[in-house]
């Protein structure tokens, strides 16, 4: 007869608590972490350690753990658990906390091999790199110099790798003279399921100053609607009353109707069409 196999306590620990924490929260986020350093998961750990846990675990202790918690969408979880990934839980609404993690990164120098994060610019600009053999460097990254003073100098912005481009080793080494530091590390949420619905990194991903501004302008159109067609809400109500009170007075001037509020403004209206009155008549020979 067979006899059971005897799992490592530390493994055993692991498992129950990754069962634990999946029941307890009802977000499970699965983590990239990308050239994330040891005292940036430290950081995040006790910038949110009320709000959120993070297991570093393998993934086949993972999947046997997983496959006892009965949740929606947990198949399709451990179907994309194939990486090695950091799984977080937490209460915190996912793109709340794909926010937090992304103003949690930080951009290193490059290296060769690595593949750009974002869009890598050189500026315009004095380089302060005495001329020499790293002209052929930037011949080779196609970026426009020129001599001036005894330096290098960069004639336009120039687009050196876009997003997704692997960087070879000697543009790593210009970028690194240039003082330049162009990939961005840590983590980032690469999926979520809440609450039975599954979030992918894409659907995460939002422009917060895009929406901001869209917002922006709707409620602006939406403000000069209510206004216009007279329909008064909490938002509307201060602007409706000052264009009635502005129409209210306007007519109180132009009929000679005075009232507190506008007795100056009618007799500076009166005076004036006096005036005007007069000088009609003095070019016809009345006065």
């Amino acid at each position: 007869m067979q006899s059971a196999r005897i799992y490592p306590q530390k493994k055993v620990d692991m498992y129950n608590r990754l069962i634990e924490l999946s029941q307890k929260y009802k977000v499970i986020a699965m983590i990239k972490m990308e050239k994330v350093r040891a005292t940036q998961l430290m950081q995040v750990r006790k910038k949110f350690r009320n709000e959120m846990k993070i297991m570093m675990i393998k993934n086949n202790v993972a999947k046997k753990a997983l496959a006892n918690v009965k949740v929606k969408g947990m198949d399709k979880l451990m179907e994309a658990l194939e990486e090695q990934r950091a799984l977080m839980f937490t209460d915190t609404d996912p793109f709340k906390l794909y926010l937090a993690l992304d103003k949690s990164k930080i951009y290193l120098p490059a290296k060769g091999g690595d593949v750009a994060t974002d869009e890598i610019i050189v500026s315009a600009g004095n380089t302060g790199i005495p001329p020499g053999p790293v002209l052929t460097e930037f011949k080779e990254a196609k970026v426009p110099t020129k001599i001036d003073s005894g330096s290098i100098w960069i004639s336009e912005d120039t687009v050196v790798a876009k997003p997704g481009a692997v960087i070879s080793h000697k543009l790593a080494s210009l970028l690194g003279k240039l003082g330049i530091k162009p990939i961005k590390a840590g983590m980032s949420i690469y999926m979520a399921l809440q609450e039975g619905v599954l979030y992918r990194d894409q659907d995460l991903r939002i422009d917060v100053e895009e929406i901001t501004q869209d917002l922006l302008a709707s409620f602006n159109a939406a403000l000069s609607l209510a206004v216009n067609a007279s329909y008064a809400t909490k938002e509307s109500i201060e602007h409706l009353l000052r264009k009635v009170f502005g129409n209210a007075k306007s007519l109180s001037i132009n009929s000679g109707y005075t009232t507190s509020e506008t007795i100056k403004e009618t007799l500076y209206s009166a005076e004036s069409k006096a005036l005007a009155l007069y000088e009609k008549a003095k070019k016809s020979g009345y006065a």
